[in-house]
């Protein structure tokens, strides 16, 4: 029964670890020469990448809640370094070695990451592993070989690989698996361990952050919190999928939800079954699809989309998913791993991840009113805000450097639209998918509705 599972908390990463000792709120105005809002991922690499730089910098980090509270703590482990985004939009605003740039440059996010956390003393559970995408249905199969194409055209060749389903059975057993992409160079992690790690070390490093201290106003050199005003010379602004909750940035991105079940721990018996021996990421490739790993102790850390998107980009309630989601993860999680029928499901969560109105990620920095801001990750966060912070520190310092050339900088997509499209277009999408996932399991060719679903909403 899904009422008997626990949820929120805001994950089981948390859960794992124990809760966060808490710092304290803002006490009263204050000056800082950098604020930066957000205490996730990319707010705290963009702090110890300026505190790198530049060890003299009075650097303030504020956060709603406490660091890593939101995706940061909430991910499904994936570090990858993937290029999860439209190559020839970037390319049409720059050029197709600019994009190949960024490729690479994304490509060395995972390597980066394991240095610094190396460098920084920071335990993340990180684990070298291989990503797997599983087609499970002639269709899939189909895109998915389009895919490698389209990737190893823009630089990636050398970390992709092929397989079919006779060689994909002898990794992991995942129901109807007719082949799959093997991606090296990625590693899992645990994520609420990277965050607090980071935390710390920025702490140790005397960045000051301040929980508990919402922002409700933005304007140049000018913070204003629940607890203070804040006078800042630059302003960074690292909320990604909490964006929408800062006022006139409603329409900016689009907060999609993501929801995960994890099992308890699987006997052996269970794993013989399944496979997954060597603790590959895995997932499939369904319009809608889902991301998985198997976890040090032994469970499967199972996510999809769940309920998209909230009218009014709405928030979750501090992790919490609805039951129909929970259902659905878990028929899910049966169907692709039949072998998991009994398991118990010990815990359920969800949260939200930034979508620009283009799906592209970004960064950005006015040098004139010296606010800056980073996010739109669509998903792949983990390793794109370690290379979204070490670039909007780059800016915000003026910093002659390669990341202030990629393409991905200082874009202008245009805002979402106002509700109820947003619900409507986003509910629809997903129906549509869901739709195109159905008759491609049935056997059916590629569906020509999800690629029309796709070009109508700019994916």
């Amino acid at each position: 029964m899904t009422a008997d599972i626990p949820t929120g908390g805001p994950s089981f990463w948390w859960q794992q670890i124990g809760p966060p000792q808490p710092r304290p709120a803002l006490a009263g105005d204050t000056t800082a020469q950098v604020c930066i809002i957000g205490a996730g991922y990319t707010g705290l690499w963009t702090a110890l990448s300026l505190r790198s730089a530049r060890p003299d910098l009075d650097i303030l980090i504020v956060e709603a809640e406490f660091a890593g509270f939101g995706a940061s703590g909430r991910n499904g482990g994936w570090l990858t370094g993937g290029f999860a985004w439209s190559h020839a939009r970037y390319a049409a605003s720059s050029s197709p070695q600019a994009v190949r740039d960024m490729v690479a440059a994304m490509n060395g996010t995972v390597a980066e990451i394991t240095h610094q956390c190396q460098s920084l003393g920071i335990d993340a559970g990180i684990t070298p592993t291989d990503e797997l995408l599983i087609a499970t249905s002639p269709a899939q199969w189909q895109r998915l070989q389009a895919e490698h194409q389209h990737r190893s055209a823009w630089g990636e060749a050398d970390r992709l690989r092929l397989l079919t389903g006779a060689q994909i059975k002898q990794r992991v057993r995942m129901a109807g698996g007719v082949g799959a992409l093997e991606i090296s160079g990625t590693a899992r992690i645990q994520p609420a361990k990277l965050v607090v790690g980071l935390a710390r070390a920025a702490a140790a490093r005397g960045i000051r952050i301040a929980e508990g201290t919402r922002v409700t106003a933005i304007a140049p050199g000018l913070v204003i919190t629940t607890h203070g005003r804040i006078t800042a010379e630059t302003i960074l602004r690292c909320t990604e999928g909490f964006t929408a909750t800062l006022p006139g940035h409603e329409r900016d991105l689009l907060p999609l939800n993501s929801a995960q079940i994890i099992t308890e721990p699987l006997p052996p018996e269970t794993w013989m079954q399944i496979g997954w021996q060597d603790h590959e990421i895995v997932g499939d490739f369904a319009h809608s699809y889902c991301y998985c790993q198997r976890t040090p102790d032994g469970r499967i850390a199972f996510g999809g989309r769940g309920t998209p998107y909230r009218f009014g980009s709405g928030i979750d309630d501090s992790g919490r998913p609805d039951p129909a989601t929970i259902a659905q993860l878990t028929s899910r999680l049966h169907h692709l791993f039949p072998a998991t029928r009994d398991a118990r499901i010990d815990h359920a969560w969800c949260g939200v991840l930034g979508v620009p109105r283009d799906w592209c990620a970004g960064v950005a920095f006015d040098p004139r009113t010296r606010i800056g801001h980073a996010g739109g990750y669509v998903g792949v966060g983990v390793a794109t805000a370690n290379l979204a912070g070490r670039t909007l520190a780059a800016l915000a310092l003026g910093t002659d450097d390669p990341l202030t050339r990629l393409p991905w900088v200082n874009r202008t997509p245009r805002r979402w639209e106002p509700e109820p499209l947003r619900w409507l277009g986003l509910r629809g999408t997903y129906a549509a998918y869901a739709l195109a996932d159905r008759s491609e399991a049935r056997g059916g060719p590629p569906s020509r509705l999800a690629a029309w679903v796709n070009r109508a909403t700019g994916r």
